[in-house]
Parts: structure tokens; C-alpha cells; sequence
């Protein structure tokens, strides 16, 4: 994983309630540090008490990683038994502090705060309306359209799950979304389940993430998975759930086996590590190559190299070393500045590679310029050859479900042959996964593939 040339996912999102009172900044710290890899350019938590002041709601949110965000100081202060977290990075509305969240507001019926992952292809439409309702301020982010939307709805509903249901219902997209009204914690989750959603527990503290690590790194056990279109509500008498906007179809984002989640998460019963090693098996079967060495990038290739590795017989190594301590690489403004990080970040480990034929494994190539790069200090350093091997197919068309790839012209797939692009990155050979090899990694799975195929769920 090398930041600057990879597909990014848009944010994690967390959401904790103890109904014994006990306090939950630290809880949502840790859960978003977890949750780190998920977005990197922004952080934030919302907390409230439900035994006490009703919309009273004690929030931070800032540029940079969650251990700059949040000091000890501002974990004491934001005091609260209820809240929400959000790590991001941005996909849609700029890159700065005002879209980052969570989105708290207050109403005529009390108080919210929004954490949301994913992108609602039909906001802007939703935002028309609101604006010529006169019910929204111009908005920048399909949070705050979401957030207003939910809003509406309360003013006309019983209670805030019937509001989130209403609007839920308006959107069209992959999203999870986790609510803190001032007595109960609400979540939704898409109704193909393209965005991941989780529910655990630990003693009588409920937990809601976007993935299984987040729900362990604060000592819970997951319960189970969101249903797609379901809604789930917590409160100080246990879980509820809605499923009347559930469908029984299902597409289930694949790069999140491929590279979005942690390798120890499990996701939709499907263990990522398994997955990714199961990828690297497939494509030792299809591919043979002689070589000395199968190696992965650091980090989401190196399951899939070790998968590889074991089904071709080949041996493993480690052929390079990660620095990481080194910044983020993917926000770095001009193509010098992004090579300089790709080689702070990785170093080759010269007497590894040197006179060696290389299988080399990564999870995707979008632009090309990282891989040229590796090939190149690969290359330097001694290796004889370099066979790169891709654990997921050509990513040929745009995604519109939440990540940073919104136009085909950013896909090196997109426009040129496999041999077109072995030589640019400097590659003796290229092969890719096969969509049909997505039954090794995950079994039968639905799966969300546009940006393979061109099929778009929604």
C-alpha cells in the first residue's frame, strides 16, 4: 500500500452507547485509530449524556490523523455515555474542515450528530429540493445533505428511527450511516450493503463501526452485520430493528477485500486476510512464471503475495522496508513531491533482490506511477527481473459509491493495452486477477464490481 497511487476509500465510522453511564471519548479514540487506514485527512467525535441535558452535544473535529486531532485534554473534556466517530478522506467537497465530521445540529425537536461513509448519488437532486424548501443552507457534503434530510423527516415523525427510515428511503447509493440523537444511537446501512456496517458489544456497551477490528480494538465482540437496509437503533433497553427497507439483493463492495479493510477484519463473514491470500493463490494458478522470489507491496499486497508464494512453490520475501512514520503521501500537491515520498516510505532491501528474478504482488494499479517507481528502485538495486502480478483485475471504469475515482481519464486501465502499461511501469511481465476468480477470494458473496464490468448496482 502506497498512498499516492492507490484507490482511497471516503472514511471509517464508529458509534458507542453505554447505557450505564460509563464515559466514551477514549472508547471512540481508539475505535477511530483502528479505523485510521479508512481516512487520514480528517477526525472527529460528537458526545452527549442521555441522562442529562437534552442536545447538549461536546464535539471536535480537525485536519490530520486522530493522535493529532485528539489530546488527552480534549478526551477528558468530552465528557458524554453517547457518541459518534468519523475518519476521512475526502471524495467529495474539499479537502479541508468544514467538511469534515461528524455533522451536528440542532432542530426543534432536539439535537443530532451524523457520521456517514459513502457517497449519495443523488444528493445533489435531494439538495435542490431542500434549498427550494427553504429547508437547508447551501451544503457542500452528502453529509450534510443527509443530515438535513433527516431533520425534514423528524419534524413530521414519531420518533427519530422513522425519520432516519424516511430518509433512508430518499437515498440512492452505497452509504452506512450512525446517528446520536440525545437517547439513542442509530444506524443505517444501504440497501445492497455496499458500505460495510458492524455490531458489537462489550458488557452492556453497544458498538456500531465499520468494520470488525474497530469493535475488538475496544475489547468488544461482534454481534453480526448490518443487514443491507436495515436500521438498527440502541437504546437504554437494548437493540432494534427495522427491516422494511430491505430488498434480499445485495453488492457488496470487493475492494474492500482487496484493499479497503484490515487484513484482521471480518466483513460480511468473510475473513479479509483468508481473502487476500485466497486472491494470490488464484493467481499463481492462472500464471505461472519462473522466478526466484514472490514478494508483495507493503501492506495489502503481501497477503496476497504469500498466497502466491504458497501455491507456486516459490519462496516468499520480504523485499522491502516501510517507514512509517513517514506522512501521507497521496496529499502531496506535485509529482516530485509524491515520488520523494514513495521513497521515504519504502526502501529496497538490496541483498534480498540483488541478481534475483522478482514475482512481484500488489493489489491494483489506478495510475501507474507508483509501480514504476518500485520497478525502477527494484531495478537499481540490483534485481534481474520484476514480474508484476495484480490481485484484482484492471480497473477500467469509475466508482461512484464513495471513493476518489470519479472519471475513467484517472485509470491507466482505462486507456491502455496490459502491454501498453507493462512497459510503461517498466515491468519483464503483467497479469491480473480475473473477475470469475472473485469466487476464490470470497465464495458467493454478492458483489459490488463496477468498477471492473461497468455493472452499477444502483
Amino acid at each position: 500500500m502506497v498512498d499516492c497511487d492507490k484507490l482511497h476509500e471516503e472514511c471509517g465510522v464508529f458509534g458507542i452507547y453505554s447505557p450505564s453511564g460509563a464515559q466514551v471519548a477514549k472508547d471512540i479514540y481508539y475505535g477511530l485509530t483502528a479505523l485510521q487506514h479508512r481516512g487520514q485527512e480528517s477526525a472527529g467525535m460528537a458526545v452527549s449524556d442521555t441522562r442529562g441535558e437534552m442536545g447538549n452535544i461536546s464535539m471536535k473535529k480537525e485536519m490530520g490523523l486522530v493522535s493529532e486531532v485528539f489530546s488527552n485534554e480534549d478526551i477528558e473534556r468530552l465528557k458524554g455515555n453517547i457518541g459518534v466517530g468519523h475518519v476521512r478522506y475526502s471524495t467529495t467537497g474539499g479537502s479541508n474542515v468544514s467538511n469534515a465530521q461528524p455533522i451536528a445540529m440542532n432542530y426543534i425537536k432536539g439535537s443530532l450528530a451524523v457520521v456517514h461513509n459513502g457517497n449519495i448519488v443523488n444528493a445533489e437532486e435531494i439538495k435542490r429540493e431542500q434549498l427550494y424548501r427553504g429547508q437547508a443552507h447551501y451544503t457542500t457534503s452528502d453529509s450534510e445533505v443527509l443530515a438535513y434530510e433527516i431533520i425534514s423527516a423528524r419534524v413530521n415523525s414519531a420518533s427519530i428511527e422513522e425519520a432516519c427510515m424516511r430518509a433512508s428511503a430518499r437515498l440512492r447509493g452505497g452509504f452506512a450511516v450512525i446517528v446520536m440523537s440525545p437517547r439513542k444511537l442509530v444506524a443505517i446501512r444501504d440497501p445492497y450493503g455496499i458500505k460495510p456496517l458492524i455490531l458489537g458489544k462489550r458488557d452492556d456497551t453497544y458498538i456500531i463501526a465499520s468494520e470488525s477490528a474497530a469493535i475488538s480494538s475496544v475489547g468488544g465482540e461482534v454481534i453480526r452485520d448490518i443487514e443491507p437496509g436495515e436500521l438498527v437503533s440502541v437504546t437504554s433497553e437494548g437493540v432494534n430493528s427495522d427491516k422494511s427497507l430491505c430488498t434480499g439483493k445485495r453488492a457488496h463492495c470487493i475492494f474492500e477485500y482487496i484493499y479497503f479493510a484490515r487484513n484482521d477484519s471480518v466483513i460480511d463473514g468473510v475473513e479479509v486476510h483468508a481473502s487476500r491470500i485466497n486472491a494470490g493463490r488464484a493467481l499463481a494458478q492462472r500464471d505461472k512464471v519462473d522466478a526466484d522470489i514472490v514478494a508483495g507491496v507493503p501492506d495489502s499486497g503481501l497477503a496476497a503475495a504469500e498466497g502466491y508464494a504458497v501455491e507456486s512453490g516459490i519462496p516468499f520475501r520480504l523485499i522491502f522496508h516501510k517507514n512509517s512514520y513517514v506522512g501521507r503521501s497521496f496529499i502531496k500537491p506535485t509529482d516530485e513531491e509524491r515520488r520523494a515520498a514513495v521513497d521515504m516510505k519504502l526502501a529496497v532491501i538490496k541483498e534480498t533482490v540483488k541478481d534475483k528474478r522478482i514475482v512481484l504482488i500488489d493489489d491494483s494499479i489506478v495510475r501507474g506511477t507508483t509501480m514504476r517507481r518500485l520497478i525502477g528502485m527494484l531495478k537499481g538495486a540490483g534485481a534481474k527481473e520484476v514480474h508484476v502480478r495484480i490481485s484484482s483485475p484492471p480497473f477500467l471504469y469509475p466508482c461512484y459509491y464513495g471513493t476518489d475515482v470519479h472519471t475513467a481519464k484517472q485509470l491507466i486501465a482505462s486507456e491502455h493495452s496490459y502491454e501498453d502499461i507493462r512497459q510503461s511501469i517498466g515491468a519483464d511481465s503483467l497479469s491480473y486477477l480475473r473477475i470469475e476468480d472473485f469466487k476464490t477470494m470470497v465464495g458467493d458473496l454478492p458483489l459490488c464490481t463496477a468498477c471492473f464490468d461497468n455493472n452499477y448496482p444502483v
